[in-house]
């Protein structure tokens, strides 16, 4: 990214007619390798969540209202209407 910079700062003529071009390709080469890294990883962590929500869910529905006081940290009140 420093070279990109270093290139720009060359001059608006020299970035238009396409000297940094290459530069540019190496860093978004570089970009799009972290991106896919750290999508993979918020991927991996929503799967993970999603496990953990519908196991709350699967016991909500068996009426045991524990796995949500754990999740969300709060006490259930059955008297609640909608629940």
């Amino acid at each position: 990214m420093n070279a990109l910079d270093e290139c720009h700062a060359r001059g608006f003529l020299y970035k238009a007619v396409g000297g940094c071009n290459d530069i540019k390709r190496q860093v978004n080469r570089c970009l799009s390798g972290e991106r896919s890294k750290k999508s993979g990883r918020n991927r991996e962590s929503g799967l993970q969540r999603r496990q953990r929500i519908e196991g709350v869910w699967a016991k909500m529905d068996e009426g045991d209202y524990s796995a949500l006081e754990e999740f969300t940290g709060k006490k259930h009140d059955e008297t609640k209407k909608g629940i």
